[in-house]
């Protein structure tokens, strides 16, 4: 087994030749003391279009982010929550033109064009119906994971407005909530489908 000095020194030697191997590709002999020109210089950033909560945004990013943290680094929107980051819990729901998606697996480029709604811009004053209903029930215990159920609620509704239990328990699915408030939750989308 080598030893940290060891170690240390074949990582040193991997990217001199990666860093070496990229300025003969780029042509650029400088480049090679400065890693940050490097960067820039490969790292690849798009001017991404869309519309979040009804505002046109341009952004210059790199087109992989996940919409997620474009969401709450680059546009300071914070309602949809980081849970699991393999679209497995719902906490990043939001609305893809209308649709429930995981904001935490969709590439921003994927979202180019579109129009993406999220808790903020589900209403002004926070009197949607879902929202109101979840207050009329007290669903909310620690509130994480709130956020993502009542965005993909609201996208049921908008589909189906009056829905079954199966229709209700199919669409929520997808949701994590750790404290357990689904009998709520459940019982909050039927009085929003009524009003």
């Amino acid at each position: 087994m080598r030893n940290t000095t060891e170690n240390e020194e074949l990582k040193y030697y991997k990217s001199v030749a990666l860093l070496s191997i990229i300025c003969i590709l780029a042509n650029q002999e400088n480049l090679f003391n400065n890693y940050q020109a490097i960067n820039q210089r490969f790292h690849i950033m798009a001017a991404i279009n869309l519309t979040v909560n009804g505002k046109k945004q341009t952004l210059n990013i790199d087109p992989n982010t996940p919409m997620l943290w474009v969401l709450r680094d680059h546009l300071n929107l914070v309602g949809a929550k980081y849970g699991c980051g393999i679209a497995a819990c719902g906490a990043c729901t939001v609305h893809l033109n209308g649709t429930a998606v995981r904001s935490c697996q969709l590439p921003v480029s994927a979202a180019a064009g579109s129009k993406i709604t999220t808790i903020e811009g589900l209403s002004e004053k926070g009197d949607h119906p879902v929202q109101k209903a979840w207050i009329e029930h007290d669903v909310s215990q620690c509130g994480y994971c709130q956020a993502g159920q009542i965005m993909s609620a609201a996208a049921l509704l908008k589909t189906t407005p009056k829905p079954t239990d199966e229709q209700i328990d199919n669409a929520m699915n997808g949701n994590i909530c750790r404290c357990g408030t689904y009998l709520r939750i459940h019982a909050a989308i039927k009085t929003a489908s009524k009003s």
